[in-house]
């Protein structure tokens, strides 16, 4: 079976658009301040704790907020709000073209919203009744993930700056970059879908 997370992105890889790529970061400010980065977040305190949050900018904030409202729902009455998901929901898809756009898949500005781009998100409406178990274990269920996303984001990291590289040079982004990007990119979002409980299938740890 299908995971119920999908995310398609159409190929940019020739024909790069060079100035755009050399001010990517500059350019995408807006939308990283609104839906957050790449990462997982990883903050340390003044006691030198780490801790690992949503690294998901405003509209991110808003979303574990509402994920934290959604658990109590699920879990004491099986009920997922439909406006919290619908919320969550779009908060993903604006997501996944910020990220795209800013970790060099695509050229096209993103749009502010909910508007059509080249890089999109398809998220299945979860089984009725809901998981009320995983739900109640869901972050404890996150960490394996947390674990081994934090190398596969790191080097999703490397490869894009080589990929800036390559694009300046030669206006083409290599096809293996590429698809790990895209890989990357996949399992971040639905690691990112289960955390927020739009899902309750266990995300496969798969570039695929």
């Amino acid at each position: 079976m299908p995971y119920p997370v999908s995310i398609s992105v159409e190929p940019t890889l020739t024909n790069r658009n060079r100035l755009t790529t050399f001010f990517r970061l500059i350019l995408a400010i807006p939308h990283l301040i609104l839906i957050g980065g790449v990462g997982l977040g990883l903050a340390y305190s003044n006691d030198s704790r780490t801790t690992v949050g949503g690294e998901g900018g405003l509209l991110g904030a808003v979303a574990i907020f509402l994920a934290i409202v959604s658990w109590f729902t699920i879990v004491i009455a099986g009920t997922h709000i439909v406006g919290i998901r619908q919320f969550t929901s779009f908060y993903l898809r604006w997501r996944v073209r910020a990220l795209a756009y800013f970790m060099l898949l695509e050229d096209a500005y993103p749009p502010f919203g909910d508007l059509a781009y080249p890089a999109s998100i398809a998220i299945a409406d979860p089984t009725v009744p809901r998981d009320r178990l995983t739900v109640a274990l869901r972050l404890l269920l996150g960490i394996p993930h947390f674990i081994v996303l934090m190398f596969v984001l790191l080097a999703w990291c490397f490869t894009t700056i080589a990929a800036w590289f390559i694009i300046l040079f030669t206006g083409e982004y290599p096809r293996g970059l590429y698809d790990f990007g895209v890989g990357a990119l996949q399992w971040r979002l639905r690691v990112e879908a289960y955390m927020l409980l739009l899902v309750d299938e266990y995300p496969p740890f798969s570039l695929t």
